[in-house]
């Protein structure tokens, strides 16, 4: 059982627990995951490390609430505890001999670029972050984010924070003015990182993509998360999840995204109804 010591709100959505796990404080690194069962009876779910205090024995991590799994374990408090919390799972962020690199995130998988992009600024490297999220109401970690960028650069679709617009535009405007980055990180939407590296692509900037959006069961036994890389089959959870842009089909993966969403709806809708008359 693993102890919830910190529940904190992020958006009316989104929210971040701290949870105590020395073992996997330990070893933990920016990119990997840890799979986490709210009770004995719930779902197996993944979610990405936000961060990590290897002195307090803590792992962050941010979710959203969605479905089912996320529904269940957005029932537990500041005390309680979590049934399973395993990891670190999955390869971790190649950050070594940057120096130049852009951190392009989306929503709420800013909550996965951020450890990505301290761990940059901690190596000395610079790093540009561009996040964008569709309204103000929904920004997170924006003083996290200014405080290991050297520019950051915040977007809404709706212009109520930030500039107007989508991470593409101030990414493209780099480099068209010149900038030469080592690499560019992109962590998001799975539409998102298709139009980054679209805008990449014709520069020929090298970008990494993280696909955990795709992931479900993260020991590669599922399938779920089966993609195409270079004309290959690959496993988010296991080959990656973090590979060569240039290379994922994203149509296909976007595609296999959406073939669970009604099943998805049933699940939450039967989770909140059981919550709801435990309640009562």
């Amino acid at each position: 059982m693993f102890k919830i010591v910190k529940k904190q709100t992020l958006n009316p959505t989104v929210v971040l627990i701290e949870v105590e796990a020395p073992l996997i404080a330990r070893k933990a690194e920016p990119g990997q995951f840890v799979i986490v069962r709210a009770k004995e009876d719930s779902e197996r779910i993944p979610f990405t490390i936000e961060g990590y205090d290897r002195e307090k024995g803590t792992v962050s991590i941010v979710y959203q609430i969605v479905g089912a799994g996320t529904e269940i374990l957005n029932s537990l408090n500041e005390g309680d505890e979590i049934h399973d919390f395993a990891g670190p799972l999955g390869n971790a962020t190649k950050t070594e001999g940057l120096k130049n690199v852009a951190v392009v995130g989306g929503g709420v998988g800013c909550a996965i670029a951020y450890p990505v992009a301290k761990k940059l600024h901690e190596e000395g490297c610079r790093v540009t972050s561009i996040v964008g999220f569709r309204t103000k109401d929904l920004v997170i970690l924006e003083d996290e984010f200014r405080a290991c960028s050297d520019n950051y650069i915040l977007m809404s679709d709706d212009g109520s924070v930030g500039q107007k617009g989508v991470v593409t535009a101030p990414l493209e405007e780099l480099i068209k003015n010149g900038e030469q980055f080592d690499e560019v990180i992109a962590i998001g939407p799975l539409i998102m990182m298709k139009f980054v590296v679209l805008t990449t692509k014709k520069y020929n900037v090298k970008t990494v993509v993280s696909m955990n959006p795709i992931m479900i069961d993260g020991t590669g036994m599922c399938g779920g998360c089966r993609l195409t890389v270079g004309g290959k089959t690959k496993f988010a959870c296991v080959d990656g999840p973090e590979f060569d842009g240039f290379e994922v089909d994203f149509d296909e993966a976007m595609h296999r995204g959406t073939m669970y969403k009604p099943f998805e709806a049933h699940a939450r809708d039967e989770a909140c109804n059981l919550l709801h008359k435990g309640e009562q």
